[in-house]
């Protein structure tokens, strides 16, 4: 069951749910608003050949950090974070959407998955530039609504590779358990 504005407002109240800083016109229908950070990695596409997913450090990136505007190039992809850190008790769950507003201006606001119940950390953001022409967005703007689900029972918690991530974290894909089997 997806949670109504009313009973995320509840949860933060009762200390339940952690979204800190919490701003109370962030609170809609059926969802929270997320602002987007000031640190933004680029991928440096003139000093690196191709991603790679064996080991960290396998491309070169450009970390930009503490910038109020961002200016997003046409068919670019960029990583970012939330302002906001998001906790979930181990009952919920939740997704990251887009904000319409934000998707008619061409720019597409992912997250790389579901957020597990127990997951605490920041949220890292995958923004893509759709558009011909550049977009400059506002460190501060509500850039994604966050919608929360109850889970059918209460879980033992998220203990991945990206638990308490702080600011814009690229991807750790070369710590993934298949991934420590081959070397191995």
């Amino acid at each position: 069951m997806i949670l109504s504005g009313q009973t995320i407002k509840q949860y933060i109240d009762d200390k339940e749910l952690s979204i800190s800083p919490f701003q109370e016109l962030s609170i809609q229908p059926a969802s929270i608003d997320l602002r987007l950070g000031k640190d933004f990695v680029i991928v440096d596409t003139i000093s690196t050949d191709y991603l790679s997913i064996d080991k960290p450090g396998a491309y070169q990136e450009m970390k930009v950090t503490d910038q109020e505007l961002i200016t997003i190039q046409p068919q670019t992809f960029m990583l970012a974070t939330t302002l906001e850190a998001v906790g979930l008790p181990p009952h919920l769950t939740a997704f990251v959407e887009g904000r319409s507003s934000i998707g008619r201006l061409g720019v597409f606001v992912q997250n790389a998955g579901w957020i597990d119940p127990g997951f605490s950390g920041q949220i890292t953001l995958e923004l893509f530039n759709a558009n011909r022409v550049p977009i400059r967005l506002q460190a501060g703007m509500r850039v994604c609504q966050l919608v929360i689900a109850e889970v059918d029972q209460e879980t033992e918690g998220y203990a991945g590779k990206y638990l308490y991530q702080k600011g814009t974290t690229p991807s750790r894909v070369y710590m993934d358990q298949e991934r420590k089997a081959e070397e191995g």
